[in-house]
């Protein structure tokens, strides 16, 4: 039992797969590389020692100390490390679970809402109908809360699915604007749109990059103050395609810009302006773009407008 426990932690994939985490963080695997640099440091010391002290067993002293020292701040930087870990992946999997258990009474509040206003169950009064409909608002909130929880956690557990297939970007940035368009409207601002011609077809998952445009969108669009203008540029460069979303909204701080694609972070002058918002929209966007092997970032001014891009590669 004991040697199927040392094999298993040995075992370093499973490992990384288990705590959600890159090789180079996994524990197992950082402690593997103190050991041989404690190694090595016990050679250097062995060879300085015979080099400049006569007394072998002195010199095996010194190694034998060296090395106990550096072994036992290894153990605890790892172990520390390993802790850490395990509440990371503890709380994953709690936001995971919880998401789960959330969706389907959320799913069944927004039909017995939507059953109510329909007035199937009897006459609803003006007032009722005020009501309901900011019931019905909460609940679409929590909805996307919960959702948007639940690829969080999927994010950082590595589960979230990744099914590749060529994508029209054209298309797919089309037909999200007229899905946008009564928000839009509604807000007073203008999209426009200005792709190349005839641009070549990716391959990623449609329906995790629908997700990054539909937030840089919908961010664009909820953050600008007045009556204002978005404007989208999608072209080739090089292996890649190139898509640019740029608006005159209220813009990002310079102190702030650092933080921008953190979790649950937002921004002050934003919240001043929307309060809306769980602060997960960038931090899922940057992780989508990344795990497509594309790169994303943004240029911002305050009280002037963001600029927010990202590639992907050309299948």
């Amino acid at each position: 039992m004991d040697l199927k426990k040392i094999l298993s932690q040995l075992n370093f994939p499973a490992q990384c797969r288990r705590y959600g985490l890159p090789l180079w963080q996994c524990p197992s695997f950082l402690f593997l590389i103190m050991g041989i640099i404690i190694i090595f440091s016990a050679v250097v010391a062995y060879a300085i020692g015979t080099r400049y002290v006569e007394d072998p067993e002195i010199v095996a002293l010194i190694v034998l100390s060296i090395t106990t020292i550096l072994f036992i701040i290894a153990n605890i930087i790892v172990r520390s490390f390993e802790r850490l870990a395990e509440a990371s992946r503890m709380k994953s999997e709690f936001i995971s679970v919880v998401s789960h258990q959330l969706r389907s009474p959320l799913s069944n509040l927004r039909w017995a809402i939507e059953l109510l206003m329909s007035g199937k169950l009897g006459k609803i009064e003006k007032k009722q109908t005020e009501y309901f409909r900011i019931l019905k608002e909460n609940s679409a909130r929590m909805g996307e809360l919960v959702s948007d929880l639940l690829i969080v956690s999927r994010i950082e557990t590595a589960t979230l699915p990744l099914k590749k297939k060529e994508i029209s970007l054209p298309e797919l940035i089309n037909k999200l604007i007229s899905e946008f368009e009564p928000f839009a409207k509604a807000s007073n601002v203008e999209i426009e749109f200005r792709p190349q011609k005839d641009l070549p077809k990716v391959f990623a998952d449609p329906t995790q990059i629908r997700l990054v445009v539909e937030n840089l969108i919908d961010n664009a669009i909820r953050y600008i103050k007045d009556k204002g203008k978005v404007e989208i540029r999608l072209e080739r460069r090089d292996k890649n395609l190139y898509f640019e979303i740029r608006d005159n909204g209220v813009g990002i701080p310079k102190e702030d810009q650092k933080y921008i694609f953190q979790k649950f972070f937002r921004s002050e002058n934003i919240l001043r302006y929307q309060t809306q918002g769980s602060g997960l929209g960038l931090y899922i966007t940057k992780s989508i773009v990344e795990r497509s092997r594309g790169k994303i970032g943004f240029r911002s001014e305050e009280n002037k407008g963001s600029t927010f891009w990202f590639t992907l590669p050309i299948k």
